[in-house]
């Protein structure tokens, strides 16, 4: 069996990459799951068996692993708790309400019996990790069995999963289940959960759920048993037989995902789509006076975005993705989402859109979130601002990523900014985080359309996705797939804008006759170097453009569409603070002077990019 997955899978990697230029060499642990799991709706808690087979395609010898425990957060005390008290900006659904949940709100996630290939092993609870010692190392390129027994609670819905939302949702079951933390090139990333989001190992997810017949689950993987469950899942004239008793066993399972989650309640109405493609888009939500007219509407929305999200991002590779109403707000697993559903027809749309376009970020790339959630945050934010302008608007903004540049700017003036090479767990505010992660990691990659041409950066973006989905892709693979495609050099880019908190400022200094023709003086104030378009205007309304590549990106981006012509090309070295322009054109005949009037680069200070300089309206 194992032979016949690993012949699958190489298949499917040989026909959705793009070539071979950007083939990586860097391995990556696999796990296959098969769980059993009976809940108990009266009491909010589960028992569970879990069989993983974990193969270490390491060069290392593995002595011990880790399990995450994610519910064991919700407890009074946990590094959740208290971080979420103690934090300068308390994150509004969590705050203090962790530490006043009674012992029937809590969760909890307790392994009771663990066997590796069928011999006991010694382990132990360390608040949201399970510390795994073995008698029996791992060794390189092996597979071995765990066998484990677990039960758990469902907490009170604070932060992400739980029971009984503000909207009635019964269960939002994410991080729900003893789950092998990964190890990489990096070592084990056994992260208590503080917080913020995951990182995963690829497999097969076979998950039987055994819960009362009145309920109504989605969520990840495919249902294969609709024939007894019903529910609306059941092909167009297939007849339902239930088995007797007071509950139903659904079945899933779902091919190469990191994750599983599933939602319940014996409310949801279950409405599907199908998509020309072969893709089924599953609504699951409950009906009321709230929602039914807008997730109606919704149905429109959620397959051109998936059509969108696909023809610029890459196709996506499940055919199945499910919006199901659940959580706190809006929180993006494999193959589906869980959002809440009391929402106006923009906010619907919105987070629909954004949780969607997880789907290729965080679903199929799946950086390591904990330590690149820019790479996540930032692009499935520029996924979402560009899907939006082109499906729900009737006039699409000419810059759909300005919000984005607004927030970046906030935090670039406010005196907070950290790194985006901070572990999201410890950055020191939320804002920080959240600004970084969101805001200017939606610019990093709108701005490199200004960089290297929007042609090239959206070209680069594809590849991106071809080439490294399913392998966990770092911030060093992103600016090489930029540089594959424009030919320029980038690595200065990254480590200004990711290593760094330096900002762009640049300015006009001065615009003066110089005998027949012009001499402009650019100045550099900020302290991140950036290659300037200058655009000229003359007093007849005719533009052109004199372009000013960095010395240290070893070359020029192409002339672009919609951008005046370019009439000059002058090499700028970072090391010098201002920069002289002589034009042809005569003092008398300009009527302004602009340092990028298309706005996409991230200068924080625009006041000083224009001669003669705007006055301000009363």
């Amino acid at each position: 069996m194992r032979l016949i997955r690993s012949t699958a899978l190489l298949a499917f990697g040989l026909c959705c990459t793009v070539g071979l230029k950007a083939q990586t060499t860097r391995w990556q642990q696999a796990v296959n799951y098969e769980m059993d799991v009976e809940m108990d709706v009266e009491r909010n808690q589960y028992e569970g068996q879990q069989t993983l087979e974990y193969t270490n395609n390491s060069p290392d010898t593995l002595s011990r692993v880790f399990y995450h425990l994610y519910f064991n957060a919700f407890q009074p005390n946990s590094m959740m708790d208290v971080r979420s008290r103690t934090i300068a900006d308390a994150d509004r659904r969590v705050q203090d309400r962790i530490s006043n949940l009674t012992p029937e709100e809590i969760g909890y996630l307790k392994v009771n019996s663990l066997k590796m290939d069928g011999k006991k092993v010694d382990y132990e609870h360390v608040g949201t990790i399970l510390e795994v010692s073995l008698d029996e190392p791992i060794l390189p390129n092996s597979t071995v069995e765990f066998s484990m027994d677990f039960e758990g609670q469902v907490p009170l819905q604070i932060r992400r999963s739980g029971r009984d939302n503000k909207e009635g949702v019964r269960y939002s079951m994410s991080q729900w289940y003893p789950k092998m933390a990964n190890y990489d090139d990096q070592g084990w990333h056994a992260n208590p959960y503080i917080g913020r989001e995951f990182y995963g190992i690829w497999g097969d997810f076979d998950v039987k759920i055994t819960i009362d017949k009145s309920y109504i689950l989605g969520g990840t993987g495919y249902l294969q048993n609709p024939e007894e469950i019903g529910y609306g899942y059941e092909e167009e004239g297939q007849k339902v037989k239930r088995p007797r008793g007071k509950t139903l066993t659904w079945h899933f399972k779902a091919p190469q995902v990191h994750d599983f989650m599933w939602a319940a309640d014996p409310k949801y109405t279950h409405d599907k789509i199908q998509m020309d493609n072969g893709i089924t888009i599953h609504h699951l939500y409950i009906k009321n006076s709230k929602t039914e007219g807008n997730w109606e509407k919704l149905k429109e929305y959620s397959p051109k975005s998936m059509a969108f999200l696909s023809e610029h991002f890459g196709q996506y590779p499940y055919k199945q993705y499910s919006i199901i109403q659940g959580g706190d707000g809006g929180m993006e697993y494999p193959m589906s989402t869980l959002i809440t559903g009391e929402r106006s027809l923009p906010s619907l749309v919105g987070v629909t859109v954004h949780e969607m376009a997880h789907s290729w970020f965080q679903g199929v790339l799946a950086t390591n979130e904990a330590l690149y959630p820019w790479m996540d945050e930032g692009f499935t934010t520029y996924a979402t601002n560009l899907t939006m302008a082109n499906i729900f608007s009737e006039e699409p903004s000419d810059f759909p990523q300005r919000g984005a540049y607004a927030g970046y700017e906030r935090l670039a003036k406010s005196g907070r900014e950290e790194p985006m090479t901070t572990h999201s767990d410890h950055y020191h505010t939320n804002y920080a985080y959240g600004s970084a992660a969101y805001s200017k990691g939606a610019v990093f990659i709108s701005q490199l359309g200004y960089i290297i041409g929007e042609e090239n950066r959206d070209r680069a973006m594809l590849n991106y996705f071809n080439d490294w989905k399913f392998k966990h892709p770092k911030t060093n693979d992103i600016i090489r797939e930029m540089e594959r495609q424009s030919g320029l050099e980038l690595d200065w880019y990254k480590e200004y804008w990711v290593y760094s908190t330096k900002s762009i400022d640049y300015a006009v200094k001065s615009v003066e006759a110089a005998g027949d023709g012009t001499k402009i003086t650019l100045q550099r104030d900020g302290l991140m170097p950036m290659p300037i378009d200058l655009v000229i205007t003359y007093e007849d309304g005719s533009q052109e453009t004199v372009y000013l590549p960095l010395v240290i990106q070893r070359g020029n981006k192409p002339e672009e569409e919609g951008m005046p012509k370019r009439i000059l090309t002058q090499r700028w070295p970072w090391t010098n603070i201002t920069k002289e322009v002589t034009i042809e054109r005569p003092f008398s005949q300009i009527q302004k002077v602009e340092i990028d009037p298309s706005k996409r680069m991230a200068d924080i200070d625009r006041e000083n990019n224009v001669f003669p300089a705007e006055t301000k309206e009363e």
